[in-house]
């Protein structure tokens, strides 16, 4: 079977978790005899490829690359529907004619892709690893921080976060979004307001607002050109209904390949916690950094960063500066093949986000291997962290409530070594590729078969 498997950046430059799930998906698919093509991007700002169209080879998957140097958004709609877009991906779907499309990420494609495959009668499949169908931050964050379910009515919700990332572009990292978060929300409410008058309907400003305010029911409509959603979880598969989705959905978890051995005995070493993810702000490291002392002094434990501190160097270096002092060391990225090594050096692993995660991949990594985890109290984490089980769980932005999870920690020398007995995830990316296959034959044949978290496990 030919399949295009489109993503909105790619390997060896972009290795997180939806380019792991795509990249998973393509090996596996090609092992059992099909045909994967990966179509991703490079940003805006990103060194230029040699032509617009770039073909490449990713471990014998072949990739074709869009530069979208050549071709940047120019407003806020072109963000999520570029019509400019539809050429080139026109031309590249014409060349690979795949039986079967399967979109990981819109994003650099925007969704002007689902009007080309519609155009071509070529089934669409997509796998929702955030919530870029209807949030305008992709991260279901209000503009103030806190959790949010959704545009509102009239998407003065959805304005805010434009302006509050357009003031935060201009100022820094995200010590300053809760001062401003007050003035953003004042300021939604008066633009959506002002734009509605005469002499200002045609204009500039009235052209922003509604490009924000447009987008949930112009990629509502164009979401309905998908056959079926794969998602990992039941958060976000409820998350998409809530906000009017509603096309065919069969859940399957990612899978992880990873050794799934007994964790080694940690000796004497002093306490070691990690956080493995990016360095940026909705992923909470900073929460991390000053629980960890305010529970734990600046002795007697040690605290490793993984991640990358060229994403958002404003905020990495204000992460530096508060860890001043305190046994934090900033470890950089590593190589995936890595991860049980790196993982095997850490007696916990801590997930703090701010935003509602959706499995990430080192979560369900961690408990394949046996690691303890503590994790914010979202329901994309906590679907899969039982508290005092094979994790803890911690209110989420609360730094009192993580401080306390790591105070137990240290007045319990035995929690870990019980939490790790029960850690584990099944699901392998092999399983999960077979389960998807069954989507796919779903989708192509009419078939009705039973596709379940079960299923992805076998």
């Amino acid at each position: 079977m030919k399949i295009a498997l489109f993503v909105h950046c790619f390997y060896p430059a972009h290795f997180y978790g939806t380019e792991s799930y795509t990249l998973d998906l393509a090996r596996n698919l090609k092992l059992l005899g099909h045909d994967p093509v990966v179509v991703t991007a490079i940003f805006a700002g990103e060194p230029q490829q040699p032509s617009f169209v770039h073909r490449y080879d990713y471990e014998g998957i072949p990739v074709v690359s869009l530069d979208k140097n050549r071709l940047p958004n120019r407003r806020v709609k072109d963000t999520y529907y570029q019509p400019d877009m539809a050429e080139p991906l026109g031309k590249v779907v014409d060349e690979i004619a795949p039986e079967i499309a399967h979109v990981t990420h819109l994003v650099n494609h925007t969704a002007a892709l689902l009007e080309v495959l519609a155009a071509r009668r070529i089934p669409a499949v997509a796998t929702f690893t955030d919530f870029f169908g209807f949030c305008y931050t992709n991260r279901l964050e209000a503009h103030d921080g806190s959790a949010c379910e959704g545009p509102s009515r009239d998407r003065t919700n959805c304005l805010a976060c434009h302006l509050k990332a357009v003031a935060m572009g201009k100022t820094g990292w995200r010590a300053r979004s809760l001062r401003i978060a007050p003035v953003t929300s004042l300021a939604a409410s008066t633009i959506f307001n002002v734009q509605r008058l005469p002499g200002f309907r045609r204009g500039s400003l009235a052209g922003l607002v509604q490009d924000v305010v447009q987008r949930p029911d112009i990629l509502g409509e164009l979401y309905s050109r998908y056959r079926m959603a794969i998602v990992p979880t039941k958060l976000i598969e409820s998350a998409y209904r809530h906000n009017g989705f509603r096309q065919p959905m069969v859940r399957i978890p990612f899978g992880v390949d990873i050794g799934r051995q007994p964790k080694p005995d940690c000796g004497t070493r002093p306490l070691t916690l990690g956080f493995i993810g990016q360095l940026m702000a909705h992923k909470g490291p900073d929460l991390l950094i000053d629980a960890s002392r305010d529970a734990l002094g600046i002795a007697g434990y040690e605290l490793r960063l993984y991640g990358s501190e060229t994403q958002d160097p404003g905020y990495a270096a204000a992460l530096r500066r508060s860890a001043a002092g305190a046994p934090v060391r900033f470890m950089g990225t590593f190589a995936p093949w890595r991860m049980r090594e790196i993982l095997d050096q850490l007696d916990v692993l801590v997930i703090p986000s701010r935003w509602y995660e959706n499995s990430p991949l080192v979560l369900l990594n961690a408990l394949a291997s046996h690691t303890p985890v503590i994790v914010s109290d979202f329901e994309g984490l906590t679907e899969f962290v039982e508290n005092d089980r094979n994790g803890l769980v911690f209110s989420r932005h609360d730094r009192g409530s993580l401080a306390s999870v790591l105070a137990r920690i240290q007045r319990d020398p035995g929690l870990l070594r019980r939490l790790a007995g029960n850690a584990h995830y099944a699901p392998t990316t092999r399983s999960m590729t077979a389960a998807t296959l069954v989507a796919y034959e779903t989708v192509m044949h009419g078939s009705s078969p039973v596709v379940t978290q079960a299923l992805a496990g076998v």
